[in-house]
């Protein structure tokens, strides 16, 4: 099977990965990656390293951010803003408020998760917000499964690792979620394109289970400027890729993919090049173009 030579979404531990920026771009690079995106959550704050240890793997980067957005379709979809600028002021205002209101959001899911009876890590979180860093759900869930006196409960429920408590506790639905209160999907694309860049609606098919509610979404983003879809991604299945990539070429988007790579330890995104194309051709656009220019 041939492997996809890009891969547009890392994290690294600017976000929730588990690596440095430069660890990301040279675990990138062993891969065989060619083009490569790092996209933090809510964060630019790990580019710059990041471009650095780019140009001495000899690949190219996309600067990228992941936006985490509040949807009628859902309290947490992401979008994802590609060719951004990361050392822009007014991105890095919005972004800066928008990290507080995950902060907020942290909060309040750590106080119902003690309602439920667990403790929590706060020293963990603390640190992330005294370094101007981003919590996100699996920071609470670290929090949680690290903690000793959680143990024999995790144990019992078979939720011992972050991400099995994550899904258990910390997506919509479930007992501890808290929801988001901005920004909306239209405040991020707004914030992505002031900026010069673009932006795509990350792995709908995670988020959004019903394909017919995923092809009105993606119709009424069209409409607010949503420029692609990230079609091809780990857990998309054959059929899931092949109707986004049918419904883009219909609207004239742009078609991504990625490992969402979060780290060597990680449950499910611990490799790079660990999606499938199908046999379609992704039509990245500005995105590799533009950045084939930025490495002449």
């Amino acid at each position: 099977m041939d492997l996809p030579p890009f891969d547009l979404q890392s994290h690294s531990r600017h976000s929730d990965g588990s690596l440095p920026p430069r660890e990301v771009v040279r675990a990138a690079a062993a891969a065989g990656v060619e083009l490569l995106a790092l996209s933090d959550h809510d964060t630019a704050a790990g580019i710059a390293e990041a471009e650095e240890a780019a140009r001495e793997a000899g690949i190219r980067l996309v600067p990228a951010v992941e936006i985490s957005s509040v949807d009628e379709v859902g309290q947490d979809l992401h979008i994802l803003g590609y060719l951004i600028d990361p050392t822009d002021a007014r991105l890095r205002r919005r972004l800066e408020s928008w990290r507080r209101d995950r902060v907020r959001r942290g909060q309040a899911m750590v106080g119902a998760l003690h309602e439920l009876g667990f403790e929590v890590d706060r020293d963990a979180l603390d640190r992330r917000v005294r370094a101007g860093k981003p919590i996100g759900r699996p920071h609470v869930a670290t929090a949680v499964t690290a903690h000793p006196a959680n143990a024999a409960r995790l144990a019992a429920e078979g939720l011992e690792d972050a991400s099995s408590f994550l899904a258990a506790y910390l997506i919509e639905g479930r007992p501890a979620f808290c929801p988001r209160r901005h920004p909306r999907v239209a405040e991020a694309v707004a914030a992505i394109h002031d900026t010069g860049g673009v932006a795509v609606w990350a792995h709908p098919f995670w988020d959004v289970e019903d394909p017919e509610l995923v092809r009105a979404t993606i119709s009424r983003f069209s409409e607010i400027g949503v420029d692609g879809v990230e079609c091809f991604y780990p857990t998309h299945s054959r059929e899931q890729a092949t109707l986004l990539y049918e419904i883009c070429s219909e609207l004239d988007l742009l078609t991504t993919g990625s490992s969402d790579f979060h780290g060597p330890e990680h449950r499910l995104f611990s490799r790079f090049r660990a999606f499938q194309t199908y046999g379609l051709e992704p039509e990245l656009g500005p995105i590799a173009a533009l950045s084939r220019q930025a490495g002449t």
